[in-house]
């Protein structure tokens, strides 16, 4: 993944007052720390902050005074309602060392007829180098029969990550639908059923006619 370049600036102000006024202005307020240095208030440019921060896992390179130095977003506050980055945790990190990330799950394909799946866990922990961090993992469940389960050991991690999740933990379980569901997916055999032999009649019907 390359990295994302951030212009931050030095703060002095701080509490509930301080950080309105900052967001009032497109900005951000964030707190820079890591590797046993004192932390470090800074305000990051609102914009290309929010688009940045889309990414899970992004490689963020902050330029403060002048000097850069990688980190990565430990933890994004938003509005609640409006969804807007409220304040940023920004973790220092170097070339070369492993960090422990969460990396969502997308499930992939479809299990068989009839049935459904149950998502368990959307993120896994794992271990990866902060200059490659992944942002998620595919888990197919491509023909995967009720009763079926994919535990965090069974998936398949991006090259150069560990699992930290206990691998005994269920990522998706596949099931049979129950109650209304289990009704719509009947109702959805049966006229599937209703269809092929309607069809099945009309052909003969036809051959009959012909002869």
């Amino acid at each position: 993944m390359s990295e994302v370049k951030l212009v931050a600036e030095s703060r002095t102000e701080f509490g509930k007052g301080a950080a309105r006024r900052i967001r009032r202005d497109n900005k951000i307020p964030a707190v820079l720390y890591g590797h046993g240095t004192e932390p470090v208030h800074v305000t990051l440019p609102g914009h290309e902050s929010m688009l940045a921060l889309r990414q899970s896992n992004v490689l963020l390179s902050i330029e403060l005074d002048g000097k850069g130095q990688l980190a990565i977003a430990k933890d994004v506050q938003r509005h609640p309602v409006k969804n807007a980055i409220e304040h940023v945790d920004l973790l220092v990190v170097r070339a070369g060392e492993k960090i422990a990330v969460d990396i969502n799950v997308n499930i992939v394909g479809e299990s068989a007829p009839g049935t459904i799946h149950l998502v368990e866990s959307q993120t896994l922990s794992v271990e990866a180098e902060a200059t490659h961090l992944p942002e998620s993992v595919d888990v197919s469940i491509e023909g995967l029969e009720a009763g079926a389960h994919v535990l965090a050991k069974d998936v398949v991690l991006p090259k150069g990550s560990s699992l930290l999740t206990d691998p005994e933990h269920a990522v998706v379980l596949i099931t049979e639908p129950r109650g209304e569901a289990a009704d719509e997916a009947a109702d959805a055999e049966a006229a599937e059923a209703a269809s092929a032999a309607a069809a099945e009649a009309k052909a003969a019907a036809e051959q009959s006619a012909e002869g």
